[in-house]
């Protein structure tokens, strides 16, 4: 006889959103909206709905959809999406509730993209993460010069030094009135956070184990097809990502955008990714061989890796092992520079946004406040 639980009809939630420069916010907000309910299904709007309501995006809508399809809470991923959040599409789509941050998203016009569903009773929150935004992230992007991003021997005008420090001021000390949004991470992971965003998966015995290691800054479409073609290598994925300080000294005084925590949760938020090691040594060693699993190959992009601090190859000892293998990554177009690179070209058509962001997020605020007023008053009545 079956069980009730066999006979519920499973419950189909709705998100939509933008998704650009997917981050470890966008994935706390779909690892929230999946535990809802059974069966998540993202809408992504288009880029030129999102030019009409916010501005330009910095990838594209077929790098957004690829971003997302990835994320391993999301079991569909529908393009082209509206920006108004919808009933019809709801509908279409079998959809039970639409799941957004506990924030205010308005169109252009100002009007609440949610309001209609709210009406409807079909509305869920779900809690922001607090300290990251695309916003957030162009603004960093945006402190850097034209060649500023690019390595250099030493600390020279073209590095972060040069930048006005009354601007690096307010930039680090979390924003100010006029620019909210603007303002380093200084996001800090719990080990709770660190534990809903993992698997826990251990490897099963004749497993396959591939292990991966980079720095995963911005993480992008790059990332995540190299990620799955190594998977495709073998049963079970480790990736090591290095600390900020290895990144620092290895790229240049301007890397990691991210910090280790926030790249180490945009990892983890990835299906082909069963664990990863935080902080790894960016040369491969015999720890990282055999203490965490027994590593069966290591598996590389097919461009260039720089030399370790010591001058040698750092992966060195998986060749002498003859463990370690070269894919090819058709999208290794798109990297962390190239992304950088997009902003700084179009420095103004960017910084623009920034200010009409800037701006709406004021009104967004106004509105959220009004609304919570509003409940609490009807609350106390």
């Amino acid at each position: 006889m079956s069980s009730t639980a066999d006979k519920r009809k499973p419950v189909r939630i709705w998100v939509d959103g933008c998704f650009d420069l997917m981050h470890f916010g966008h994935f706390n907000a779909l690892r929230q909206a999946k535990a809802m309910g059974d069966y998540l299904v993202v809408g992504v709007h288009s880029d030129a709905e999102i030019e009409h309501h916010k501005g330009p995006t910095v990838m594209k809508e077929d790098e957004r959809y690829a971003a997302v399809a990835a994320c391993k809470w999301v079991d569909e991923v529908v393009p082209n999406a509206p920006y108004l959040t919808s009933l019809e599409w709801m509908d279409k789509y079998n959809c039970d509730f639409c799941v957004h941050g506990d924030d205010i998203t308005t169109m252009a016009d100002g009007t609440d993209c949610y309001q209609v569903v709210k009406d409807a009773g079909r509305y869920r929150e779900c809690k922001r993460t607090q300290d990251i935004s695309t916003t957030e992230l162009v603004g960093r992007m945006l402190l850097m010069t034209k060649d500023h991003h690019k390595r250099r021997g030493s600390v020279t005008a073209s590095s972060i030094t040069s930048v006005n420090t009354a601007e690096l001021g307010t930039f680090s000390s979390g924003g100010s009135k006029s620019k909210p949004d603007t303002k380093i991470s200084h996001f800090l992971p719990t080990s709770r956070k660190i534990v809903q965003f993992s698997e826990g998966r251990e490897p099963k015995d004749g497993d396959k184990v591939v292990y991966v290691d980079g720095t995963f800054d911005l993480f992008h479409t790059g990332h995540i097809e190299f990620l799955k073609r190594a998977k495709q290598m073998g049963d079970y994925l480790l990736v090591g990502i290095h600390d900020d300080q290895t990144v620092n000294a290895i790229k240049g005084v301007n890397y990691p955008l991210m910090n280790l925590h926030e790249r180490v949760l945009s990892v983890l938020a990835c299906r082909y990714v069963d664990e990863v090691v935080i902080g790894a040594p960016y040369s491969v060693t015999d720890q990282v061989l055999e203490k965490v699993y027994r590593v069966d190959v290591v598996v590389h992009g097919n461009t260039p890796s720089m030399n370790d601090k010591n001058g040698e190859d750092p992966y060195k000892l998986a060749r002498e092992r003859n463990i370690y293998v070269e894919i090819d990554n058709p999208q290794n177009s798109v990297t962390t520079e190239s992304i950088i690179e997009r902003i700084i070209t179009h420095r103004k058509l960017f910084e623009e946004r920034q200010r009409r962001k800037e701006q709406k997020a004021i009104l967004e605020r106004q509105a959220e406040l009004a609304e919570k007023g509003a409940a609490a008053a009807a609350a106390s009545q």
